[in-house]
């Protein structure tokens, strides 16, 4: 039995979603296919695939299975180049990042980097949800905020100062706050992924914090504070561009708190591929050279 055919063509039928589709890349026929998965999934004695007439689906077993057949079979692939000499990454990457940064920092840099490394492929999975690395099969993520997971290794790639802001619409209607403990007489938008919950962190103090509105994404946080909705305590890199425009407004500058650090982590006892190293090399260059992404943001983009 060539456990590598039977990994191959599963792990295939699975990205292509078609045993048809596999026939045709390996040159045989689709009961070709069906019998090697077949094989498969006796030879491990469970099932892998649910078939129908119109998809097919990963069984729970499936799924973890697919993520270690994956990384197995990429591994070989790179050890084979590495043996010709070859170090020129290949392969499919997954990488997770979170919705905003993903929109306005990882995807306009997706272009060049795939343009670099013509072996490279890259699945980028956009979302605010928290990912588990291995369960889900992903190799790359990137992360804001202080790391507690010690099953992962990470690599700091930049900082986001936060800042309190409100529209000035906002700020017409509620005197602005000159204290942190002001804040508990304003409306607060609240971030409900955020670990500490409603407690926001300044310099001095920590201060618990109350509003009528709270949401789940950055997105959320934006629109809400340009609507007039009340003050946010966000990374300055979600309001750069309405705060150089005046659409919002800094409030309690000498009393902000720590910055946060930005990482891309990836499980410690797995091989790194060099494909998701010259990964995190491009993104750590990049990121450098973003002035809201480093530390300084504030009196960079708003002046001392």
């Amino acid at each position: 039995m060539d456990r590598f055919l039977l990994m191959h063509c599963f792990t295939r039928a699975v990205e292509t979603g078609s045993f048809s589709a596999v026939a045709r890349e390996m040159g045989t026929g689709q009961p070709n296919v069906s019998r090697h998965i077949a094989a498969l999934e006796e030879h491990l004695g469970t099932r892998l695939l649910h078939r129908s007439t119109r998809k097919l689906s990963l069984t729970p077993e499936g799924e973890r299975y697919y993520s270690e057949a994956r990384r197995v079979l990429d591994a070989v692939t790179e050890a084979e180049s590495n043996a010709r000499g070859d170090d020129r990454p290949s392969g499919l990457l997954r990488v997770a990042c979170p919705t905003v940064l993903g929109r306005s920092y990882v995807l306009p840099r997706v272009g060049a980097l795939l343009e670099r490394y013509p072996g490279l492929s890259l699945d980028l999975q956009i979302g605010d949800s928290f990912i588990d690395l291995v369960e889900d099969g992903v190799d790359l993520a990137i992360r804001i905020g202080t790391l507690k997971d010690s099953t992962l290794k990470a690599r700091r790639i930049g900082t986001a100062e936060r800042i309190c802001v409100a529209s000035p619409d906002y700020l017409a209607r509620h005197p602005a706050p000159r204290t942190p403990e002001d804040l508990r007489q304003h409306n607060c938008i609240l971030y409900t992924l955020l670990s500490s919950g409603n407690i926001w962190s300044f310099r001095r103090t920590d201060v618990s914090v109350s509003g009528r509105f709270r949401v789940n994404t950055p997105d959320g946080i934006y629109r809400a504070v340009l609507d007039g909705l009340g003050v946010a305590y966000a990374p300055i890199w979600l309001f750069e561009q309405a705060l150089l425009e005046g659409k919002v407004l800094p409030l309690l500058r000498d009393e902000l708190g720590p910055s946060t650090p930005i990482h891309i982590v990836y499980p410690a006892k797995r091989l790194l591929p060099r494909r998701a190293s010259v990964f995190m090399d491009f993104m750590a260059d990049e990121f450098s050279r973003a002035k809201s992404l480093n530390e300084g943001a504030v009196a960079s983009l708003l002046g001392d």
